[in-house]
């Protein structure tokens, strides 16, 4: 089988496949025949440089088109790319990408000073191509390496693989883990989620939200499957996004609670410039959308368009709740998408049959979506497993029409503006204050990102640390989302007889009113 954009290239070459769409620079517009031919070109400076089968490659870049050539490129070598999250600090980036085993590395020029400051630490990396700038020293230029490539495709008859990638999401035990899928998505699946929802060959998708990302990047990759046309937005703004969809009449797109509640609140005025109604799918994802904000969304949006998934980096994407159900059943993530088995698990292992808040359980999936195993972590992987059904710690309970809530999380995960964050990563990292006693970090409830990072600290004897100091250290070892917004002093943490910290207790209080707990 040919590779799917060498297809699409052959069958509409002049069909605009992305359009770089910056404001106020010049827009960046690529055919299918001219991508095509880029990605090849980029193919073979990844083989040239040791870039293969089962091979890692680190990306690092806000959306552009270059992350688009480099999808494309890796897949059309058999490589697994691992995307690199910019947000991170440089300790958390030399994890990432030593632990990953990477030998190349594809930054954004505007990124590579990280890896000037990082590269002794990560010695496995054997070359560093920078794209869109020029290269530092010690660096070698994408751009003159692929200007001098040739735009055929690339011999990768010994690439078993097709479209591997392995994302880091924050790790329970401190540090992130990195979740391997050998192959893209399954195409059944796919097909079958594709005409659940509705999309089309025609259908303009555009980006809302980073592509390291596992959701934006991965509704991505089902436009890219079905040889639509991509617009490309650099940095998230909301009025810059109006502009794109009425410019570009983009049709589709995926997008966390935060940015289209910033949409939605812009002024009357703002909005009442730009025409929206070409918008036919918007997915609502990685955190949940509250039912204020839904209300706000069909007021500006066409309210056929809202559909709502539930998912993981780890699992795919395992309910859908359709535009028809989303006011009639508040607080639901839907049945459960094409393909996919959901089960919930009490305490002691037993399957949940009842229904309603009452009877919830862990959350549990079985589908030709989720992952293989996490990297070099195969305990982590088998402690999530239960006959032949994978969790991320979700717990839910469904209705007397099957409907599934997610009611609280088993995992200490906090979402936060879409990002997925695990407080014993924060919590590691605070300790390392010498007038740090012990700290519990947890998720509390926050209007604008849905939740925030709130510490409980506990100060060494003797100690006067304050809260500009815990700040100051969090944010000298971990990426900005993470820092806690807020911080609370105790002169103990409430604790089990087993010593583990009750986290519910410290919790309660800030959900204390609400019908969920996440």
């Amino acid at each position: 089988m040919p590779d799917l954009l060498t297809a699409y290239a052959l069958a509409q070459p002049d069909k605009t496949a992305v359009i770089d769409d910056r404001g106020g620079e010049e827009v960046r517009i690529r055919t299918y025949a001219e991508v095509e031919a880029a990605s090849n070109q980029l193919a073979h400076v990844l083989v040239e440089h040791g870039i293969g089968a089962g091979v890692k490659v680190v990306w690092c870049g806000q959306n552009s088109l270059g992350v688009v050539l480099l999808v494309h490129a890796a897949r059309k070598v058999g490589a697994v790319a691992v995307p690199l999250n910019y947000r991170l600090s440089d300790d958390e980036a030399v994890y990432v990408t030593d632990h990953s085993d990477a030998t190349v590395v594809v930054v954004d020029a505007e990124f590579a000073a990280l890896f000037e400051r990082i590269r002794a630490p990560v010695p496995k990396v054997r070359t560093i191509l920078v794209y869109d700038g020029p290269a530092p020293d010690g660096m070698l230029s994408a751009d003159d390496a692929m200007a001098a490539a040739p735009t055929t495709p690339v011999d990768a008859a010994d690439a078993p693989m097709s479209g591997a990638t392995m994302i880091y999401t924050s790790g329970t035990t401190g540090k992130p883990k990195g979740a391997v899928r050998p192959n893209a998505a399954d195409p059944g699946q796919v097909v079958a989620m594709v005409q659940f929802i509705g999309y089309r060959p025609d259908d303009v998708y555009l980006t809302t939200g980073p592509l390291y990302h596992s959701g934006p990047g991965g509704f991505m990759g089902v436009a890219i499957a079905l040889g639509q046309t991509i617009v490309v937005q650099r940095r998230f703004d909301p009025e810059d996004w109006l502009r794109l969809v009425d410019t570009y009449k983009a049709t589709s797109t995926f997008a966390a609670p935060t940015p289209i509640r910033m949409i939605c609140t812009l002024p009357d005025d703002v909005k009442a410039r730009y025409d929206v109604s070409s918008i036919r799918i918007m997915i609502a994802n990685a955190a949940p959308w509250s039912f204020a904000l839904k209300q706000r969304y069909v007021a500006d949006f066409p309210p056929e368009s809202l559909f709502e998934v539930y998912g993981s980096t780890e699992l795919g994407v395992n309910t859908i709740l359709r535009p028809e159900d989303q006011l009639r059943k508040p607080g639901s993530c839907g049945k459960e998408a094409p393909l996919v088995e959901v089960r919930l698990y009490d305490d002691d292992g037993n399957i949940v049959q009842g229904t309603g808040s009452a009877a919830t359980g862990e959350l549990f999936v079985r589908s030709p979506s989720v992952f293989a195993d996490y990297y070099k972590q195969h305990d982590k992987f088998e402690e999530d497993h239960r006959e032949g059904f994978q969790t991320v710690g979700d717990v839910a309970y469904r209705d007397d029409e099957g409907f599934l809530y997610i009611c609280d999380r088993k995992k200490d995960m906090i979402i936060s503006g879409g990002m997925n964050i695990y407080p014993a990563e924060i919590e590691a990292a605070i300790e390392e204050h010498p007038d740090v006693y012990e700290v519990a970090v947890f998720g509390i409830p926050d209007e604008e990102w849905g939740e925030a990072v709130h510490a409980v600290v506990v100060r060494r004897p003797g100690s006067d640390l304050d809260a500009a100091a815990v700040t100051a250290h969090a944010r000298a070892h971990l990426a900005g989302y993470k820092v806690p917004r807020s911080i609370t002093w105790s002169a103990e943490l409430p604790k089990t007889g087993s010593g583990k910290v009750l986290k519910r207790e410290l919790r309660a209080p800030f959900w204390a009113g609400r019908d969920a707990n996440v």
